[in-house]
């Protein structure tokens, strides 16, 4: 039997992807109401349960050898793999099957066309990659190929909040060589973001009632030297430590809350803040720098007293590198699939990434700009594009000696 290039390969099998099914399989998919229930029980329609038994039929019908794991109740990951010879590489596609919610935005799960776009709540962040995942399993196993390794398809719960599908996955799921996460980013080939750690200052007064405040201290006023002292904290990591492609980190104040009553000096009060930490920077340092800054208002005032709380949010940085066998054969897919040069930067959100443990690229189709609005939609050409770049990929890494046999 003849042998054929990778390259042969991909353009054999790239006409068997699917426009239309991409069309039908992401308009099911935005159908199914997955939103992310956040800190609230998980129930119908606010978890990934509906979605994630969707996609174990699916992948099971492809003949994947697929599996649910529920992380907690109503909230199951799912992966299938396609099995190959043992001593090549795991390749796995992997995605968030959660979304943010709905309040205010019509009609969010019927799917609809207009001029070239699939609009839905969750069309572009990110059933769309979920869609062109499943057609990339379908193309690869309907061509009965002899793989040289595994391929996986999965999906996990709670990106939108705290990622515990995917530190569960990074347990309990199947091992991985190589990843890719098809988050929205107009099919830009990014292997590093920044991480998000961030975490409550506390500062402590005295309550007494408001008609006599000289009596109490306010923590409230405690607070705002907190906000005066932090003002320059983002100029000075803009003249700090710097990553290739995520640039600098950043500090931003988020949420405050203080008191209760107005006719009471209050005696707490808690600013939530959130820093974006770059791949060569850690935690303690920035608690130490945070700490820094607070024992230096102290110093000036006996009277304030703070507390730095644990992480509220503690999400780690991606930083694959760009000479990475991953980001070439991304990189290399994208050329041959639009005949253009793929730009390689940073992702501006966080992601799962870092939680799968192995050498991954984000590279997915819709933009950030359109996720998580009232009118989320997706370039229906960015999915087929999508779908034919993992078609590549995978092949490219999967196929035995670089080639495959004609049936």
């Amino acid at each position: 039997m003849q042998e054929i290039s990778v390259d042969d390969a991909y353009q054999k099998l790239q006409i068997e992807i699917s426009r239309e099914r991409l069309i039908a399989t992401t308009s099911n998919l935005v159908r199914i109401s997955s939103e992310n229930p956040f800190s609230s029980p998980a129930a119908p329609g606010c978890r990934e349960q509906e979605i994630a038994h969707f996609y174990h039929k699916e992948l099971t019908a492809l003949g994947f050898d697929s599996e649910l794991r529920e992380v907690v109740p109503g909230r199951p990951n799912v992966w299938g793999t396609l099995f190959g010879k043992e001593e090549g590489f795991n390749i796995m596609l992997a995605g968030h099957l959660d979304t943010v919610g709905t309040k205010e935005y019509k009609k969010p799960f019927d799917p609809r066309i207009e001029e070239d776009r699939l609009y839905g709540r969750g069309s572009c962040d990110m059933k769309a990659a979920l869609a062109a995942y499943l057609e990339v399993a379908r193309v690869i196993a309907e061509a009965n190929l002899t793989l040289n390794g595994n391929f996986t398809v999965a999906g996990v719960v709670d990106e939108e909040y705290q990622m515990i599908g995917s530190r569960d996955f990074g347990t309990y799921g199947p091992r991985a060589d190589f990843c890719i996460i098809g988050e929205p980013n107009n099919l830009k080939v990014c292997p590093a973001h920044k991480g998000q750690f961030s975490l409550f200052f506390r500062t402590f007064g005295k309550a007494v009632h408001s008609s006599i405040p000289g009596a109490g201290i306010n923590a409230i006023e405690k607070m705002s030297k907190v906000v005066q002292e932090f003002e320059d904290y983002n100029e000075r990591l803009s003249n700090g430590k710097k990553h290739e492609l995520c640039g600098h980190g950043t500090f931003s104040p988020g949420v405050i809350r203080g008191g209760s009553i107005v006719s009471t000096v209050p005696d707490f009060c808690e600013m939530e803040v959130d820093r974006r930490i770059l791949p060569n920077e850690t935690r303690e340092q920035v608690i130490d720098e945070y700490r820094l800054r607070l024992e230096k208002i102290h110093n000036h005032d006996p009277e304030f007293r703070y507390e730095i709380s644990e992480p509220s949010w503690d999400i780690s940085p991606l930083d694959t590198p760009v000479d990475n066998l991953i980001v070439k054969t991304v990189t290399r897919g994208y050329y041959v699939v639009t005949g253009k040069t793929a730009a390689i930067e940073a992702f501006s959100g966080a992601t799962d990434a870092p939680n799968f443990a192995c050498p991954a690229v984000i590279c997915g189709p819709g933009s950030l700009l359109q996720a998580h609005s009232l009118n989320e939609y997706v370039e229906i050409e960015q999915i087929v594009d999508a779908a034919k770049i993992y078609l590549y990929s995978v092949l490219a890494l999967l196929l035995s000696s670089k080639t495959i046999r004609k049936r």
